[in-house]
């Protein structure tokens, strides 16, 4: 069994990455595999809306097959292949990043455009949002929105899934934030394993 995360934030190793690790390390502890990918700061673009995807039916994105930059496509095998996913933002002006918006709509659009139906049915999914200050609850919900229209089922922890902190490492002087991402992880782990 794998848990898959995309780290939207820019900063590679900051507090968004912090956050993932730490759910990591519950799951790990459950013997789930894990693995990061860094999305934030890499190129990945917005949907074109060239329905090529509804031609192809086969889950991938064919609007920028000439680009060999977007990782669009190597995100989603990922997805496919693994029974869990996070998505994990910062806030942006009060809404995820960029990179992260694109892999949403993309991967959403996708997913969905297949002769297999939906591919992100039934997997285990959670969004986690690191903040300044104010804003999470709109990055979770975009995130979410996501997993609702994708048939995704989402566990949750004891809190809404996010941290406080600015500086690299400051997430972890938010003692509430650390253990609701423990949790989260504790319960992602009880979920896949019930239904996998």
């Amino acid at each position: 069994m794998k848990v898959v995360a995309f780290n939207g934030s820019p900063r590679k190793n900051g507090n968004t990455s912090i956050a993932i690790s730490i759910i990591f390390e519950q799951l790990q502890s459950e013997g789930i595999n894990t693995e990061m990918v860094q999305v934030g700061g890499m190129d990945i673009r917005g949907c074109r809306a060239c329905l090529k995807c509804r031609q192809k039916k086969d889950g991938y994105c064919y609007g920028y097959e000439n680009d060999k930059d977007d990782i669009l496509n190597d995100c989603a095998r990922k997805i496919y292949e693994a029974e869990g996913l996070i998505i994990a933002s910062p806030v942006y002006f009060g809404s995820v990043t960029p990179e992260t918006k694109a892999l949403i709509d993309r991967v959403g659009y996708i997913a969905r455009s297949t002769d297999k139906g939906n591919m992100l049915r039934r997997k285990v999914g959670a969004g986690i949002a690191v903040v300044r200050r104010q804003g999470a609850g709109a990055v979770l919900s975009q995130i979410n929105n996501l997993f609702a229209l994708s048939e995704v089922i989402v566990p949750y922890s004891s809190y809404w899934n996010m941290a406080i902190g600015r500086e690299k490492g400051e997430i972890l002087n938010d003692a509430e934030g650390v253990s609701t991402f423990k949790k989260l992880g504790e319960n992602m782990a009880w979920l896949i394993k019930k239904l996998f």
